[in-house]
């Protein structure tokens, strides 16, 4: 069994705790700090073995010397290797990282960061998307174009509608606001945002999501081409609402 931690870390980062509860190994996601991820282990009584990185931005591994310093080997993107120094363990698409007995297979999705990737745990139902898919959003194309980002959406849109999804933000509110202007008519986007506004209003999380939820409500995963993303994806980055 998989026990999955959200930690607050930074402004609005998320990382991620995966806690194997019958071999006592802990992974952590995305560690943009160390402090509050080695407090929430302690908590736990949990000794954190592997940190997964899903690409170089320093809001997703700052925390990465102190957690090697803590005894913790860094696994992350062989294409992004020069930008990750703090990197024991390279591995790209395909590659299999293990928890315990549970495996998650490395995707590639390219668009925030070149070498950006993603665990997928296909048996468990999880996968932690860093920066490429959010709650009814996607990245920002910093590094890559929107048919890159077009064909992770599709990647993602097929994996069963049960699949929790575990992002790196708090974003869903900002992004909410926008899919209400990019799919006026869609009543799922205005029952999902009254939920979440009233969720934010008391200070609560709302993710992780699901794969399901996110085909029922967020325009990127919906979007039928290369020309629509690209089109939502300038708007969002304008959007101020």
């Amino acid at each position: 069994m998989l026990d999955i931690v959200r930690v607050p870390v930074l402004a609005d980062n998320y990382a991620w705790l995966i806690h194997d509860t019958d071999s006592g190994e802990t992974v952590v996601v995305d560690p943009g700090e160390a402090g509050p991820v080695i407090a929430a282990a302690k908590m736990r009584d949990w000794r954190i073995d592997r940190v997964w990185t899903t690409h170089w931005h320093p809001d997703h591994t700052g925390g990465n010397a102190e957690m090697k310093a803590y005894g913790a080997t860094i696994v992350g993107p062989a294409a992004e290797a020069d930008r990750i120094p703090t990197l024991d363990e390279q591995v790209g698409e395909g590659d299999v990282v293990r928890l315990g007995a549970h495996a998650a297979t490395v995707m590639t999705v390219p668009g925030h960061t070149q070498g950006h990737i993603a665990f997928h745990f296909a048996d468990d139902a999880a996968i932690f998307t860093g920066d490429t898919l959010f709650a009814m959003g996607c990245g920002r194309l910093f590094e890559g174009t929107p048919a890159d980002m077009f064909a992770n959406m599709q990647r993602y849109a097929v994996l069963s509608d049960e699949t929790e999804v575990f992002c790196g933000h708090e974003y869903t509110q900002s992004n909410g606001r926008y899919a209400l202007v990019a799919e006026p008519d869609n009543a799922d986007i205005v029952a999902r945002m009254a939920e979440v506004d009233a969720a934010r209003a008391k200070g609560e999380p709302t993710v992780p999501t699901t794969i399901g939820l996110e085909r029922a409500t967020n325009p990127f995963l919906r979007a039928t081409s290369v020309e629509q993303l690209a089109g939502y994806r300038a708007a969002k980055d304008a959007f101020r609402g």
